[in-house]
């Protein structure tokens, strides 16, 4: 079973946060290959700020097994500034009641990386349920997100309010599309 944990890099020790930087370049650059920076084994970008909720579960050895970055719309977020295409025209959220969650990542139980068949990966749920629940707790009452089409079949394994938001997309050899959970 895994361990959820959700806050700011001002509410953790300063040893968490490069653990979560380098877990994140270990899943989205060496094993999915993204094409995003990275630097000293550690991968963020421009939403990675103070106000940022990275969301973590560790498993029984303590090691990262799963992540997700939660941001607010009322400031830059991932959807509205790198793929506001993947909203077919319709207008991007900005609003206190609506967050991003951005940077999902789950690895089953036997350690391998889950992202590429994640709608069956237990942890997968608990993080998604977990996600919703601290972006709840702190005011959203939507979550919106660009990520692949699997995403709204998570969505609907774990029972949640979840909708397509836009068409799907090849960018950089990836199908993505924009999809919103309501809390």
């Amino acid at each position: 079973m895994a361990h959820f944990s959700a806050g700011t890099v001002k509410e953790w020790s300063p040893h968490i946060y490069p653990e979560l930087l380098r877990y994140r370049h270990r899943i989205f650059v060496d094993e999915l290959g993204w094409d995003i920076p990275s630097g000293e084994g550690m991968e963020s970008d421009q939403f990675d700020r103070d106000d940022t909720v990275h969301v973590v579960a560790r498993d029984s050895a303590g090691e990262v097994s799963a992540y997700s970055r939660l941001l607010p719309t009322v400031k830059p977020y991932l959807l509205a500034e790198i793929f506001p295409q993947l909203m077919d025209g319709q207008s991007l959220p900005c609003a206190e009641d609506t967050w991003e969650l951005s940077r999902f990542t789950a690895r089953n139980s036997e350690g391998t990386q889950a992202s590429r068949n994640f709608v069956f990966s237990p942890v997968a749920i608990e993080l998604l349920h977990f996600s919703v629940s601290a972006a709840a707790g702190r005011g959203a009452r939507n979550l919106i997100f660009a990520a692949s089409p699997g995403m709204v079949k998570l969505g609907l394994r774990a029972d949640l309010d979840i909708r397509r938001l836009g068409r799907s997309r090849m960018i950089g050899g990836h199908r993505l599309m924009a999809g919103m959970i309501r809390i």
